[in-house]
């Protein structure tokens, strides 16, 4: 094992540590750390109490992200939470029926700085911390022998990147093929592009909400609000919907929206694809059909704190109009993956639009978490996504 310097932590500082939080902030060292970016440190409490193993990058505000919360090789360790993640996987996606879904998520699976996801039989790697970065060949290797995949692929391209000081990233790291493939979710059959499109092309955090979609749609006319590629209008077309409609402002997506809906043969009368502004779709008066089930899942409002008074006002005025257009009996599945909207913020943002409506609003489920996106107890950052599922009158 190698030896690694050693930091310590301010006294009153430590707690979080403690309690196996993998944030360390740049105010959070008794003395600015001496060590090279990128590299791994002993983390230590100021009296002298082992902590973790963290990597190291002072650039950033978060200047520390601990991998191992065990005494001994921390990359003896963190290989062990590799497999864990990797095996607790197998126990809800063997079947054929879903063929994309996410090996490794980051903190929620105790590993900061790593997102990895497969399609079919290729590994897509995501590097968003320094840290991790300088590990890159060994977490190849790593993946490599673990999963075994036929090929792996580099996509870092988040924004976090541009944080740790490090450039966007795309290449084929072992193996190469076809960047554009079709998979499988519950049988629903999609294209995706390693290349292009947000999340390759399908967000696999809303698999399980898709489930419930498809579960509930029987006979019922489904509008899909900020649909990207689909995803929740064919899901509900495949549950027996009589018709359902996919509204996205970004072209391509609708493209695909409507290439997915040739693909599982869906009729071309029953799902419709507009390229729009949802917001300007909600306003038209009259809507192209008698919605009674209408999914809002639009991108994220706020994006930092200063946001998040506009968020509130975007999310209010989107779940008003959407309550206004269904009739009594309706539902509305609505969604926010805005970290800075917590789930009571977002109920209140509910209660806000339900009231300027006038409408009798119940609450009937709440999200449901994708088994392989899960919630570090420890790291309730990785909380991020809410749903409800809503019975309007």
């Amino acid at each position: 094992m190698a030896d690694y310097p050693i930091l310590r932590l301010k006294p009153e500082r430590d707690s979080s540590v403690k309690n196996r939080h993998h944030a360390i902030y740049r105010t959070a060292f008794e003395t600015p750390p001496d060590v090279p970016n990128g590299s791994i440190a002993e983390i230590r409490s100021s009296d002298d109490e082992f902590l973790c193993y963290a990597t190291i990058n002072t650039r950033a505000y978060i200047s520390g992200r601990a991998i191992a919360f065990e005494q001994g090789d921390p990359l003896v360790t963190l290989r062990r939470t590799f497999k864990r993640a990797i095996d607790m996987r197998q126990q809800f996606f063997s079947s054929a029926e879903t063929t994309a879904y996410r090996l490794i998520n980051a903190e929620g699976d105790g590993i900061p700085g790593l997102i990895v996801d497969r399609y079919n039989d290729i590994v897509v790697l995501q590097f968003t911390t320094l840290g991790m970065d300088k590990l890159r060949p060994w977490v190849i290797n790593t993946i490599a022998d673990l999963c075994a995949p036929k090929a792996i692929y580099e996509k870092s391209t988040g924004a976090n990147r541009k944080n740790e000081g490090l450039e966007p990233r795309e290449q084929w790291l072992r193996g190469s093929g076809d960047t554009t493939m079709e998979v499988r979710e519950n049988g629903l059959r999609f294209k995706i592009s390693l290349t292009s499109g947000q999340k390759t092309g399908l967000f696999l955090d809303q698999r399980d909400m898709r489930s419930l979609v498809r579960s509930i749609s029987a006979g019922r006319t489904v509008l899909d609000c900020c649909s990207y590629v689909g995803g929740f209008a064919l899901s509900a077309m495949m549950g027996g919907a009589a018709a359902a409609d996919a509204v996205d402002y970004d072209p391509a997506a609708i493209v695909l929206a409507k290439e997915h809906a040739t693909l599982n043969g869906f009729d071309a009368e029953q799902f419709g694809a507009y390229e729009e502004d949802v917001f300007d779709f909600l306003r038209r008066s009259p809507l192209p059909r008698a919605y009674d089930f209408i999914i809002l899942d639009p991108p994220a409002f706020a994006k930092g704190d200063a946001d998040l008074d506009l968020a509130k006002h975007k999310y209010t005025d989107m779940n008003r109009m959407a309550m206004q257009a269904l009739p009594s009996g309706g539902l509305l599945l609505t969604c926010s993956c805005s970290y800075q909207i917590n789930p009571e913020i977002f109920q209140t943002i509910v209660f806000h639009a339900a009231r300027q409506t006038g409408r009798s609003v119940r609450i009937l489920q709440r999200h449901h978490q994708a088994y392989d996106h899960p919630v570090n107890i420890y790291y309730p950052e990785t909380d991020y996504l809410k749903s409800l599922l809503l019975w309007i009158e």
